[in-house]
């Protein structure tokens, strides 16, 4: 028996149990409350829909413009499954299989709360794939992000009633093979079980939260990265007096100011008298560059806490008010502004970093060119910072926000989206390309630290490169750098800086 369980309900989800969720691989489950909410709200339901011939969004009418075309009765399941068919029309890259984990754990947490009369054997269905790594196969494009993720969910529900396909343990099966493995039978939908299940912003909502723990990682190992180029670049640290940060106490700048004296603190090359009085803006700037980032990361994050935290499907059941009330909580807006938010200001940790290593194989303050010996007939490490220019202006493309489309589907009447899934992917790529451009300056930097010898950096930076240089050597003369660039990113994927400190 395992005790590695993420249990789900209405209680509040936080950042770090999400994180801890992914980290140690844990399991879910929902709790007795949860289990007794959905069941009343499923039963109350079913009651109301025997009772009475009044017409329920999508629960016995059609859907989208469809909405007012009424469904009999004997008809309702047949609807429901209809529903994942038309709806599963999903194209592009598979979603990686993390975030499809994530997109399942909080389609339950979402349901968990009973506002959304899907019934337990659905539900208990979603937790059994989930814990059994059965995986629903889901495309990245075909979802407009404001009636929820329509498509994404689609695909991701299909399994359910043994359509579409899966990926077990690596490999890709048909849904009715994996059902046969497993020795599972289809789940019988009942009406409104389509409709809770696809919609929902499950879909952004696993993006961006995937999005915002790497870009919590990277934003730690910007401001540690930034403090070694610092000192390889010899500059003067008047720019990270405390005093001068509090008469412009923004948070993030106060804060990235005290982590860089931090990481710095000790430096013999830090002590020494500058001859400068003041450095380039990729340097001085550290903590209002990187805090303003830091910043937009907290505000975006309570953005996607809310929303982990919320229901998302419509129409949804007040079992205590006697009613069903329809609206559209399954709109994207908030969380589409917030993604494009973050690929911007993530954005900027890469442009300000491109322009470090920029600088530091300039052949300034006593730095080789290119920082190698024989510039000339060895090129050194002139090519890495054209790759980080490169990413860094592809990351520019991707941040023109897609919050800012809109496009009309459904015959006008969903005439607004919030495009959010498209923001959600792109952001998703622009982090990955941070981590990157992020790893091209560790490169760098600890190279031309090397230059600053016998002088140390701080007692954090120099454990950081001893460990550094386990996989990576200093560069004598030109090599294939390649290597020595997807070993950087490697090593900033697995190290933990906090066991460091």
């Amino acid at each position: 028996m395992t005790y590695n369980y993420l249990p789900l309900d209405k209680s509040l989800l936080t950042f770090q149990q999400v994180k801890n969720y992914l980290k140690y691989k844990q399991l879910v489950s929902i709790t007795f409350a949860a289990h007794e909410a959905i069941l009343n709200c499923r039963n109350y339901l079913d009651k109301k829909i025997k009772s009475s011939d009044e017409l329920f969004y999508g629960i016995n009418t059609g859907f989208g413009f469809l909405q007012n075309v009424k469904i009999e009765k004997e008809q309702l399941e047949e609807l429901q499954s209809n529903l994942l068919l038309s709806h599963a029309c999903g194209l592009g890259e598979e979603v990686p299989d993390e975030i499809v984990k994530l997109m399942i754990m909080l389609k339950i947490k979402s349901l968990s709360y009973g506002f959304s009369g899907i019934g337990i054997e659905v539900v208990k269905r979603l937790i059994d794939m989930h814990n059994n790594e059965v995986l629903p196969v889901i495309y990245t494009q075909g979802s407009l992000g404001a009636s929820g993720d329509l498509a994404p969910l689609s695909h991701m529900s299909l399994p359910l009633i043994g359509m579409g396909e899966v990926r077990m343990n690596g490999e890709k099966f048909s849904s009715e093979q994996a059902l046969q493995k497993l020795n599972w039978q289809a789940v019988q939908l009942h009406s409104k079980d389509g409709l809770a299940l696809i919609n929902g912003t499950q879909f952004m909502s696993a993006y961006g939260i995937y999005n915002l723990i790497n870009a919590d990682r990277l934003i730690e190992w910007a401001n540690l990265i930034s403090a070694i180029s610092f000192d390889a670049f010899n500059c003067n640290a008047d720019c990270l007096n405390d005093k001068l940060h509090e008469i412009r106490p923004h948070a993030g700048q106060i804060f990235v100011a005290s982590q860089l004296r931090k990481t710095l603190k000790g430096s013999e090359i830090l002590s020494r008298k500058k001859t400068q009085v003041q450095d380039p803006y990729s340097f001085r700037c550290i903590p209002q560059v990187h805090g303003a980032t830091k910043d937009t990361f907290d505000f975006v994050l309570n953005t996607f806490l809310v929303e982990i935290n919320s229901v998302t499907d419509n129409p949804n059941i007040f079992p205590g008010e006697d009613s069903i009330i329809s609206g559209g909580n399954f709109h994207g807006e908030p969380l589409s502004l917030g993604l494009d938010f973050l690929s911007i200001a993530m954005s900027e940790i890469a442009n300000i970093s491109e322009r470090r290593t920029y600088q530091l194989l300039s052949g300034q303050r006593d730095l080789p060119l290119f920082l190698v010996k024989n510039p000339g007939l060895n090129s050194g490490l002139m090519i890495p910072q054209y790759t980080a220019a490169g990413i860094v202006s592809e990351n520019k493309q991707l941040c023109t926000p897609a919050s800012v489309d809109s496009i009309s589907s459904s015959n006008n009447q969903e005439d607004h989206v919030s495009m959010g899934a498209n923001a959600a992917t792109k952001c998703f790529r622009v982090i990955n390309n941070v981590e990157k451009v992020l790893a091209i300056e560790l490169l760098i930097a600890t190279q031309a630290l090397e230059y600053r010898r016998p002088l140390k950096s701080s007692p954090e930076i120099e454990q950081l490169i001893k460990e550094f240089r386990k996989k990576i050597s200093f560069n004598e003369h030109d090599r294939f750098l390649h290597e020595d660039m997807v070993k950087a990113i490697e090593f900033m994927s697995k190290f933990e800086i906090k066991e460091m400190s």
